[in-house]
């Protein structure tokens, strides 16, 4: 377009240039085309003639070129002795609008054109309706379909209008497709003839003509119902009606249609009534009606065959009632309640097809007779009831009642609960926007006549939302339709039917559609380890799930860490985060997702501990263990871990002889002083025996000696006490040797044996001068002071003792010595 212009101004700046010989110019060149208006598409032919005698170019010879607005098209040049023709021929014009130009090329000059306009003719009009408008103003108003073709070229269109009397012809406005007939050139109650005609350069086309009446094409204002009333016979309504703005018009001429619509929302077939053949048009008797049913009436009227007017306002009515009819399918579910003599029966009912209440207030008696006031087990308004039963009875009975009598009993057979079941899947995914697909499957089985599929709303506890379906034992599938809610979970089960009960059920759980959950939990730390977090949170509620979760995942990072993700399944509430950083701090925040859409939840921090608490623990624990495990073992063992680290060397203050010899026994005291402190036992004694006594100076070499007289224990004797006892037994610690004069066989010596003490290194007590005598000495009369080896000399008086006895008592070993001495006598 920019183009065509270009070429345009240059052209008349061309002619501005030759304007002062411009009738010279129109004399130098004539273009002539086969028509400036054409169809789209057709060929085009045109002619550029320029005189050579023309003062422009002084007799020069011209080169012609033809231009369609830029595009340079080539033609065909005669030369003759007084002008130059050039013809161009066009096979296919292409444009709705273009300038075809006659250019003298080697002198840059336009000397003709001519623009062609391409189309096409008009489309006949389609679907011409006039309508009349009864209100004031009257007029008709009539429009039409000008077709889906453009034609490119300026189409006028034109409404012609033809009666008895006279014709009327109304031209359109340009682009619009509707006039409006005035008042004063319309005949209400008289035919006319109308029809459309539309014109362009490449011809017309005429619409089919209608004829109407136009008062019988007004679209009349909705009706009003004046009452509607109660007939006498059940079943039956009556309204009257009237027209509000157009009640000039004679009612026979009108036509009447009657909607109805029961409270249960199912439309009634529309009633249709021509007033024209009906007396009293305007009182309507609606019959065939439900009994005791409320209903919604609405109509809408129309003059003839005109155009309906809209629906009225609707009226309600309620039909005289009777008793219910029909019966009801049922669903039992029974379970123990105290077996095997009482049960529990969940009955749940519905209307059957053939089932009509008849009436507005329904209730409902189960009892255990056909006759509903003897044994009444459950009376209720809803389809439902839940009530204890005795297992003996084998069949209640379910009839509604209302105010106009009772229906007839529906017999329901009540069986003990089956344990069995045949259904192994049950699938239920969305069909649409307001249903779901059941599939089930299940095993053969002889006793099995069919399905219950049982379906309710899991956030809704009340038992009247429970809804159920009966299908045959062939059936597989079911489509559930209902007033299903977005993004609530449903509980479908499928039920197995058995010849003598109901088998167990086999359920699932369905959403219709599925989003992001309203809600995130919360993460709470529950355990920091060095290199490891136990993270735990609470399951959201139901009602907030939106959909099945299907995992919980963590993300977590650590400072100058990389992200890290870790998820857990959906029945869990706990996670374990490993290989952590020790005392570091992370950040972690908690995404839950469904099969629509996921929601992030708020972040924590938390720091890994610097040390390892559960080894810590773990190592103290065993320490402990340990610790009291030796203790325990050195508490049992005590007695002989001391024997091997400390011999047990007797106090002989506090000593026992531990055997006695059997031919001793009549020198043994017969009681002991019970109150002696831990009494020990000597080890053995070590008796030897000399030939020769021992002279003062060897004597003193003896007593003086530093060796180790430990081994002087061996007796050549052996000794009486222990005869196993040998010298080689090391472990033994002898507690003191005794010394003979003469061979243990001889006669009893005259003077008393020597005792000498052990060198054992092992302490007697603990404080051994506290309590061991400074001196012992032999309870033989007669003994020398210079004898007494067990204790310090120094001072030694010793006192006049009467009673040899208490000293024998004092002294348990040096008893035995006595004995011994006897023996040997």
């Amino acid at each position: 377009m920019i183009v065509t212009w270009m070429l345009l101004i240059a052209m008349l700046v061309a002619l501005v240039n030759g304007a002062w010989n411009g009738d010279n110019l129109n004399r130098c060149a004539d273009v002539q085309s086969s028509s400036p208006v054409v169809p789209l598409g057709s060929p085009v032919n045109a002619t550029c003639v320029v005189d050579k005698g023309c003062p422009l170019f002084l007799g020069q010879a011209v080169q012609l070129e033809w231009l369609l607005d830029s595009e340079v098209i080539p033609g065909s040049t005669e030369f003759n002795k007084n002008e130059t023709k050039s013809t161009v021929a066009i096979s296919s014009f292409n444009h709705t609008k273009a300038v075809l130009t006659c250019y003298i090329k080697n002198f840059d000059q336009i000397v003709g054109g001519v623009q062609i306009h391409a189309g096409y003719p008009p489309e006949v009009p389609q679907n011409l309706s006039c309508q009349a408008n009864l209100t004031r103003p009257i007029s008709l108003t009539c429009s039409w379909d000008p077709g889906e073709l453009q034609t490119y070229l300026h189409t006028s269109y034109s409404l012609h209008s033809k009666t008895r009397e006279s014709n009327y012809t109304y031209e359109a406005p340009a682009g619009v497709h509707r006039y409006t007939i005035p008042r004063s050139d319309l005949s209400l109650f008289s035919d006319m003839n109308i029809y459309v005609k539309a014109v362009n350069e490449l011809g017309q086309a005429i619409s089919t003509a209608i004829t109407l009446e136009p008062v019988s094409s007004a679209k009349l204002d909705p009706p009003k119902i004046e009452w509607i009333t109660v007939c006498k016979k059940p079943g039956c309504l009556q309204l009257k009606w009237i027209l509000i703005q157009n009640s000039w018009i004679h009612i026979r001429s009108l036509n009447l249609e009657v909607l109805v619509k029961a409270a249960d929302s199912s439309n009634l077939p529309i009633k249709q009534i021509d007033c024209n053949k009906t007396k009293n048009c305007d009182v309507v008797t609606l019959r065939s009606l439900l009994h005791g049913t409320q209903y919604w009436v609405q109509i809408r009227v129309r003059v003839k065959k005109g155009p309906w007017s809209e629906w009225s306002s609707s009226q309600t009515g309620v039909t005289l009632e009777s008793a219910p009819t029909g019966r009801f399918d049922t669903l039992a579910n029974v379970s123990w309640y105290r077996k095997p003599t009482q049960l529990n029966i969940s009955l749940f009912w519905k209307p059957s097809k053939q089932f009509n209440a008849n009436g507005q207030n329904i209730s409902y008696i189960i009892s255990r007779s056909h006759k509903p006031q003897l044994g009444i087990l459950c009376s209720t308004s809803w389809k439902y009831c839940t009530f204890p039963l005795s297992s003996r009875v084998k069949k209640v009975y379910l009839t509604a009642v209302n105010r106009a009598g009772k229906s007839p009993p529906t017999v329901i057979h009540i069986y003990p609960p089956q344990d069995q079941t045949t259904i192994q899947d049950v699938t239920a995914v969305p069909l649409d926007n307001q249903s779901f697909l059941v599939h089930w499957t299940h095993l053969v089985s002889t006793d099995l006549t069919g399905f219950v599929v049982e379906w309710r709303p899991m956030l809704k506890e009340n038992l009247s939302h429970v809804h159920f379906e009966k299908v045959d034992k062939n059936q597989t599938k079911l489509i559930l339709a209902g007033n299903f809610e977005p993004y609530k979970p449903y509980r479908i089960s499928v039920y197995p039917r058995y010849k003598h009960g109901i088998g167990l059920s086999h359920s699932v759980m369905a959403y219709l559609r599925q989003k992001a959950p309203s809600t995130v939990p919360e993460i709470k730390i529950k355990n920091t380890w060095m290199s490891s977090v136990e993270l735990t949170w609470e399951k959201i509620p139901l009602d907030q799930q939106n959909g099945f979760i299907q995992h919980y995942t963590i993300f977590y990072w650590g400072e100058k860490e990389a992200l890290k993700v870790q998820t857990a399944d959906s029945k869990t509430t706990e996670i374990i985060l490993k290989n952590l950083k020790p005392e570091s701090l992370y950040t972690a925040f908690m995404m839950l997702g469904t099969f629509g859409g996921s929601l992030n939840g708020s972040t924590i921090t938390f720091k890994t501990d610097h040390f390892d608490m559960m080894i810590t623990g773990s190592g103290v624990g065993v320490l402990l263990i340990i610790i009291i495990a030796f203790l325990a073992f050195f508490s049992i063992q005590k007695s002989r871990i001391k024997v091997r680290l400390w011999p047990d060397v007797p106090d002989p203050a506090n000593s026992s002889i531990k055997r006695w010899p059997p031919e001793s026994t009549q020198y043994t005291r017969g009681s002991w002083n019970n109150d002696e402190p831990n009494p020990k036992y000597l080890s053995h004694l070590s008796f030897l025996d000399l030939t020769t006594k021992l002279s003062k100076e060897e004597d003193d070499l003896w007593f003086n000696s530093t060796e180790d007289t430990s081994d002087l224990g061996e007796s050549l004797c052996g000794s009486p006490l222990i005869p196993e006892y040998t010298a080689s037994n090391s472990s033994s610690v002898p507690y003191a040797t005794v010394i003979f004069s003469a061979p243990c066989n001889s006669p009893a010596p005259e003077e008393p044996p020597a005792y000498l003490r052990s060198e054992s290194t092992q302490p007697l007590l603990e404080r051994e001068e506290s309590f061991s005598p400074q001196c012992y000495q032999n309870v033989v009369s007669g003994v020398k002071s210079e004898q007494c080896f067990f204790g310090q000399f120094q001072d030694y008086i010793p006192e006049t003792v009467d009673d040899p006895a208490i000293a024998w008592d004092d002294f348990p070993f040096l008893s035995a010595l006595s004995m011994y001495d006897n023996e040997s006598d």
